[in-house]
């Protein structure tokens, strides 16, 4: 098909039409493509993979904050995006430009010949594509989804990190925290380091670790954190111990577990990537993380965008909302996948709810109103509730409902937030 003069949403149109399927897990595609890219035998620069079911956006974007105070260029590659696509491919932290993304897109269309890929796939190998051209010196990888069969892990992981382990994406997954772990810890390679920044993970990582020869690195017991102050934490690691650090900019009390598995892998990229500690105090107060409890300052009452859409995120986000002072009345804009667990993830925000809005989402696997309603009417039946078609219309009648001290919250999916964002700009 005849490409030329394409912008950006063209590509992004044809690439969602290429492939069947929209999630098609596997590494065999790409890997007959790879070989037509040219690329080096041996990657010129280190890869930090990042899995889990929470937390990898977080950890992404401290890695890239401290890196870059020390003066690193780094590569990241995050998914899905809030308003843009190319806020998933990142030099230097800055959004590559359309006519990078197209440039990596056209040669990528060369090299697959009659291979088709899937959105995702095509743009990780853009992604790689970009930051050897650039000449990053690190790249930073968040896998999509899962770990073993991602696309993401094509690429070695010169050191990987798993987040934490959660109930989703089962039906891809697995049914339960041991089945999911193991596939998370397929990004481990041998002889190379494995954190985890979880206190209790699932056996499955540590014995794959084991199996596999990759030193493994846990929360709690090979490096530790603790709370020095209101303000201040502190780190030990297997070498060393790290005191008087800021707080990650980044709200929760649960970002100290992903910062301090962040500091456990630059402790172990320190030969190739040295970082002083004056730079990661530096970098963790310059953290940038649209999305994520986000409290939005053009808008003419407090909203809060939080892209939480599972159990163990609502429960972050319920906490959150629950030690935040509110005058008035908390209004609720909703808008869910309908893969999602939509009754569980209502009802553990209930308690911290007056009253809901919920839109529809008009995307593939995108949830209805009715939907949302049904799985409300499971949990909470006492509040008020506002089905609309949509969220952007969801959060019109909230506004228009809220008083001088009431809040908004929107939750529920990137598409829910982006949503919003776009709203309040």
């Amino acid at each position: 098909m005849e490409q030329h003069g394409w912008g950006l949403n063209d590509w992004l149109a044809w690439q969602e039409r290429l492939h069947p399927r929209s999630i098609d897990l596997g590494l065999e595609r790409c890997q007959r493509v790879i070989p037509a890219m040219a690329w080096p035998s041996a990657l010129p620069f280190p890869v930090i993979s990042v899995a889990g079911t929470n937390g990898k956006g977080s950890s992404v974007a401290m890695l890239e904050a401290i890196f870059g105070a020390a003066g690193f260029r780094t590569g990241a590659y995050t998914s899905p995006h809030l308003l843009h696509y190319n806020e998933r491919i990142r030099i230097a932290g800055t959004p590559a430009s359309d006519e990078t993304l197209i440039a990596a897109f056209e040669k990528l269309e060369s090299a697959r010949a009659d291979t088709s890929l899937s959105y995702f796939e095509f743009g990780t190998l853009a992604a790689m594509e970009i930051f050897l051209d650039e000449g990053v010196d690190a790249a930073i990888l968040e896998v999509g989804l899962g770990g073993r069969l991602d696309a993401v892990n094509l690429f070695p992981a010169d050191v990987a990190l798993v987040t934490n382990i959660a109930l989703d994406h089962t039906e891809w997954l697995g049914a339960d925290r041991e089945a999911i772990g193991r596939e998370k810890a397929g990004i481990f390679r041998r002889h190379h380091p494995a954190v985890v920044g979880e206190a209790s993970p699932p056996a499955s990582l540590g014995q794959y670790a084991q199996q596999i020869g990759a030193p493994l690195y846990r929360l709690g017991q090979e490096y530790k954190y603790r709370r020095s102050g209101p303000t201040r934490w502190s780190w030990q690691g297997p070498d060393r111990d790290l005191e008087d650090l800021p707080l990650p900019a980044l709200s929760g009390e649960f970002q100290l577990d992903n910062a301090a598995a962040v500091l456990m892998v630059l402790d172990r990229l320190a030969p190739q990537l040295p970082v002083s500690p004056k730079v990661m105090r530096q970098g963790l107060t310059g953290i940038q993380l649209p999305g994520r409890f986000q409290v939005l300052k053009s808008a003419s009452i407090e909203c809060i965008v939080d892209v939480a859409h599972n159990p163990a995120a609502a429960t972050v986000l319920a906490k959150n909302l629950g030690q935040r002072a509110c005058k008035g009345r908390t209004l609720a804009v909703v808008g869910m996948l309908a893969d999602k667990a939509i009754s569980e993830v209502l009802s553990i925000m209930t308690p911290v709810i007056d009253s809901w809005y919920l839109g529809g989402i008009e995307a593939p696997r995108g949830a209805n109103s009715e939907m949302l309603v049904a799985a409300l009417g499971t949990v909470d039946t006492d509040k008020l509730c506002r089905p609309v078609a949509s969220v952007e219309m969801a959060y019109q009648v909230a506004l228009a409902d809220a008083g001088p001290n009431d809040r908004i919250i929107a939750f529920g999916s990137f598409l829910t937030v982006g949503t919003i964002l776009q709203l309040a700009s």
